[in-house]
């Protein structure tokens, strides 16, 4: 095992305070977010001029108003590979790029972060693989992520990591800085004992998750699944789920650490302002037209993964098909595939099952007037997104596990009016407080087709009575709330949550 810190840095012993810089000085920033990707995307405009763009996600427009007032820095990846940047400023906030070279994303991000932890952390529906050398990559990325964030870290900043990528990145911190109030997130679900238990670096992972003060998940499950974890692996007294982490031999003192649900939102007033704008509104009508007007449009929207259950999703609605259930000519089925992780063979193997499905039911049930599923592999800008929702009568979501599923929380925030149904997998953290959807477990194809038709045929009352529900719990817990929320609890120690 390498050291965490390099041989020119100072090392840390009990009660002494220490950072990465070469002179022992601390850095400049109270509130540092680490996450792979930085919070900007690179543009080039038509005269190959490149600039930078404040990123459209949802983390990044929760966070961004708490940098520009907490003197905040944000450390990640700037997504071009062998490349070293300076640190720069944009959006208020001061940008910390991590140089990853080819091989790194080959081994730590495609490798070990998504061909291990991905589908072992999504209920092995595809089959994790376990390679040492993607291991070593993993824990050396995770070391330069360190290093660079106690770099700029000034003297008790709050530094909160991001996501499954960087699970080592705490404890790694939390020798280096002492000092420094250490908050981690999971945005995926974290496994059950006996799925978890086949990671080779169980321990080293759930050693590195410890080293946060807070760590939080999507669910109440996935909280618990990590703390049945901490205690068959490592056998630390967990009471009112606090962990008691002892001193270890590393020199850092004993310390609690708690993991708690904190189930995130969206940024509902966007969402919102966009479904009530005239160009959008009209846009939506000319969805409808250019489908020939059907009675009822179903909507999928998904990065095309296999934890997203499109092929369950196209088979149920194939066979409403030849069932007679609908026709051609009363409904249609729009299904957006992002493309995602296109290197890895699963994925495009995935992307090959999906539009095999896709024209097998569109040959047998096409007219020369309609179309039974028009199939988009694409990635579409929020305004275009926002039309979608507002022309689907129906969505469907029907993941065979997911985190949160964040597409259920826009779909309904969109539908201001109060109309349309939700189909939502209870797999998805959404189902948690959605819960006036319409419930499916999509590996129920018979299940699944009855709840299509229970979502078109829904007297209009019900549907909108359901959805004014489910839209007062996004409206209410949004994403603003949900930071604010896991901050608030990093530091008071107690948490608040959101739903």
């Amino acid at each position: 095992m390498e050291p965490v810190l390099s041989a020119a840095q100072p090392s840390t012993t009990p009660g002494v305070k220490s950072s990465f810089s070469a002179d022992g000085s601390f850095g400049d920033f109270d509130f540092i977010v680490v996450s792979n990707r930085l919070a900007v995307d690179r543009v080039v405009d038509e005269h190959g001029e490149s600039s930078w763009r404040r990123s459209p996600g949802g983390l990044v427009t929760a966070l961004a108003p708490v940098m520009a007032k907490a003197d905040g820095a944000w450390v990640g990846w700037h997504g071009a590979p062998d490349e070293t940047l300076e640190p720069f400023d944009e959006a208020n906030m001061r940008l910390v790029p991590v140089p990853l070279s080819a091989e790194e994303v080959e081994l730590y991000y495609e490798g070990f972060s998504n061909a291990t932890l991905w589908p072992l952390y999504h209920d092995v529906i595809a089959s994790p693989e376990f390679h040492r050398t993607w291991w070593d990559s993993y824990r050396r990325v995770n070391e330069r992520f360190a290093q660079a964030t106690a770099s700029v870290a000034a003297e008790g900043a709050t530094v909160w990591v991001q996501d499954y990528q960087l699970q080592l990145v705490p404890k790694m911190l939390r020798q280096a800085r002492p000092d420094l109030k250490i908050g981690f997130f999971n945005h995926i679900p974290f496994p059950p004992l006996e799925i978890y238990a086949q990671l080779p670096w169980r321990r080293q992972v759930i050693e590195g998750l410890l080293g946060a003060d807070l760590i939080g998940f999507q669910r109440p499950s996935d909280a618990s699944n990590f703390l049945r974890c901490v205690r068959r692996f490592k056998g630390y007294t967990i009471k009112a789920q606090q962990v008691q982490v002892p001193e270890g031999d590393d020199g850092v003192p004993a310390y609690a650490s708690r993991a708690e649900a904190f189930p995130i939102s969206i940024d509902t007033a966007s969402i919102t302002e966009l479904a009530q704008r005239p160009d959008v509104i009209e846009r939506s009508r000319e969805i409808r037209r250019e489908l020939g007007d059907p009675q009822h449009i179903l909507l999928g929207v998904d990065r095309l993964d296999y934890t997203k259950g499109i092929g369950h999703r196209l088979k149920a609605y194939g066979e409403l098909l030849e069932d007679g259930a609908i026709t051609v000519e009363d409904a249609a089925l729009i299904q957006v595939a992002s493309p995602s992780r296109e290197r890895v063979e699963q994925y495009r193997i995935l992307r090959e099952d999906i539009e095999g499905a896709v024209g097998r039911i569109n040959g047998t049930h096409d007219t020369m007037k309609n179309t039974a599923i028009r199939y988009l592999h694409h990635s579409y800008p929020v305004e275009e997104m926002v039309a979608l929702y507002l022309a689907a009568d129906v969505m469907l979501v029907t993941a065979l596990r997911d985190g949160m599923n964040l597409v259920a929380k826009e779909y309904v925030a969109a539908r201001t009016g109060n109309t349309g149904m939700l189909v939502l997998s209870e797999f998805a953290g959404a189902a948690d407080t959605l819960r006036q959807a319409i419930l499916v477990n999509p590996h129920d194809i018979d299940g699944l087709k009855s709840a299509i038709v229970s979502a078109i045929s829904m007297p209009k009352t019900e549907a909108m009575r359901r959805m004014r529900l489910m839209r007062r719990q996004v409206v209410h817990n949004d994403v603003e709330r949900w930071s604010q929320a896991f901050l608030n609890a990093l530091h008071a120690g107690s948490p608040e949550h959101g739903a």
